[in-house]
């Protein structure tokens, strides 16, 4: 007890903690430890001046001013619905633009996914070969995984076979 004026109490209710360098909070003005120094941690009733944070809007990248008291989301929201200026060409982008090339599938991607053996554009469900029923040189480019054949799927390949071509570095003759 030396020094009886040196360092402050915590300001927090519940804390009052001497600290011998206690933070003072800019909104308020009131000192508090390093725990309690934040505005959530002490729960600032002035946080709101300081919050100087302004939305942007997603889709044409303008800041949209919020009044104290309004709920960003909402704003945003408003925004979205009414005066919002997209950029030309955005509002009508679509974003599943590959149709799946399989007949009877109308199901639509948002990547490219291609046939390497017929280039053709394919959903995820129909990408492997035998799934579209994919031909190259009038026959099925790959019996591999079909059940009921009664053989092997790699003898139907022959040696430029598509699953030959896959593993031919791999396997030595």
């Amino acid at each position: 007890m030396e020094f009886p004026d040196l360092g402050k109490h915590c300001s927090e209710k519940t804390c009052k903690q001497l600290d011998f360098l206690p933070l003072k909070c800019d909104a308020c003005k009131q000192d508090f430890c390093k725990d309690h120094f934040t505005y959530a941690a002490h729960k600032c009733p002035l946080a709101f001046t300081k919050d100087v944070r302004v939305p942007v809007c997603p889709l044409c990248n303008s800041p949209v001013p919020v009044k104290k008291g309004e709920i960003p989301d909402v704003v945003v929201g408003a925004h979205m619905d009414g005066e919002c200026r997209r950029p030309p060409g955005q509002e009508t982008a679509k974003v599943f633009t590959f149709r799946c090339s399989r007949e009877g599938c109308r199901r639509r991607e948002m990547l490219r996914v291609a046939c390497e053996e017929c280039r053709g554009s394919f959903c995820l469900q129909h990408r492997h070969p035998l799934d579209h029923g994919c031909v190259r040189g009038g026959r099925p480019a790959s019996s591999a995984g079909c059940s009921g054949s009664g053989s092997s799927g790699a003898s139907h390949e022959g040696p430029g076979g598509w699953l030959a071509r896959r593993f031919r570095f791999k396997v030595k003759p």
